[in-house]
């Protein structure tokens, strides 16, 4: 699937089963909410803390696609291009960046 079928799938989808969007200011909310949770999974799976018993089901990749879904949701409610926007993104970190890794030590 590309970036754009994705933000037409979900536009769909909101459509046929969300009725509508949430406001854009509700959306960045549950984003953060939604990062909160996989920051969760991942300080608990690669991290020093450890699994509570209603965490256990967590899923890692669930929760990237929440993420993921909150993030299309506001990409389409602002009329964002989320393709476009990704590749001057690449772009511009690509000549930013082009040697600052490399000099890394680690």
């Amino acid at each position: 699937m590309t970036i754009k079928n994705a933000q037409l799938t979900i536009d769909k989808w909101i459509k046929q089963h969300g009725v509508r969007y949430f406001n854009e200011l509700t959306n960045m909310a549950l984003l953060t909410e939604e990062v909160g949770e996989m920051a969760r999974v991942i300080a608990r799976t690669y991290g020093e803390q450890s699994f509570k018993k209603k965490d256990k089901q967590a899923n890692l990749a669930d929760e990237m696609a929440d993420v993921l879904f909150v993030l299309i949701c506001i990409a389409n409610q602002t009329n964002t291009d989320l393709t476009d926007a990704f590749k001057k993104n690449i772009a511009k970190k690509t000549k930013r960046d082009k040697t600052r890794h490399k000099k890394n030590k680690n």
